[in-house]
């Protein structure tokens, strides 16, 4: 039986390993929701633990239905749309969720910023939603320039994959301040001024590695495997620090490369 020329090619790996991205996604989303109705962060923790495996097995399928779609040179314009569709609901909506509901679960306006004096609640739904905003927009800035044949071996402005792990992160970070009865205080406004970074790196121009060339033939020396096995040690060892401080020298890694390449100039 022939294919109608009018229907996009469907490759069946590839856009299972997306299907797998967006079904824990959706998992996600249901335990965060499940997680905001209990007023007490510590009392949430499983639910937003749960949801935090989902999102990094999202990005388990995310990183495998690019790799399938590659190796088998079975990429599609319905690939990439429907990758971007997952992407915005586990990358962009559940950790937007997160970041109203848990990141930001200490910050509260200055009294002199609310006359009512009605703090609760405050503003952390404005940050979230400028976060998933930046998401949407770099996702529909990436497919339009793909569709261009704009595209090289960096990704323009930081992938939202990236970004959302971050979130997830900084979750982990929160989850254990509260654990050990600990409230951030001033430091919640460098932690809000971190969501609105993150969230404008992402529709940035800054160039960011994609590291779309490593595969199982990809050849290292000795300190390459060392400096992996070190960062692998670290993750092992501080489980709450380790993944935060990862994804922070994933962001500031734009200034080496640079600085890199005006001396080598």
């Amino acid at each position: 039986m022939s294919q109608d020329p009018e229907e996009p090619k469907i490759y069946l790996l590839p856009n299972l390993m997306t299907a797998g991205n967006l079904l824990c996604g959706f998992l996600a989303i249901l335990t965060i929701f499940k997680g905001m109705q209990v007023e007490d962060l510590l009392e949430a923790k499983p639910y937003y633990q749960q949801a935090m495996l989902y999102i990094f097995g999202s990005c388990l399928f995310d990183l495998l239905d690019g790799r399938l779609a590659r190796l088998g040179g079975k990429e599609s314009p319905f690939g990439q749309e429907f990758d971007s569709l997952a992407d915005m609901v586990s990358f962009g909506i559940a950790p937007a969720m997160l970041v109203s509901s848990a990141v930001l679960s200490d910050f509260q306006l200055p009294a002199s910023f609310d006359p009512s004096g009605n703090r609760e609640g405050g503003v952390t739904w404005a940050f979230a939603f400028i976060y998933l905003l930046c998401g949407g927009i770099r996702l529909a800035r990436f497919n339009c320039l793909a569709w261009i044949g704009s595209t090289s071996g960096d990704f323009r402005g930081i992938p939202i994959p990236m970004a959302a792990g971050f979130v997830a992160s900084l979750t982990f970070i929160m989850i254990s301040f509260a654990e050990n009865g600990r409230s951030l205080g001033g430091w919640s406004y460098v932690l809000a001024a971190m969501i609105l970074g993150i969230s404008l790196l992402m529709v940035s121009n800054v160039r960011y590695p994609s590291f779309k060339k490593i595969d199982l033939r990809t050849k290292a020396n000795v300190w390459t495997l060392l400096g992996f096995a070190l960062v692998l040690g670290l993750i092992v060892k501080f489980t709450v620090y380790a993944p935060t401080v990862i994804f922070v020298v994933y962001l500031i890694l734009p200034i080496f490369r640079r600085r890199k390449t005006e001396v080598e100039s």
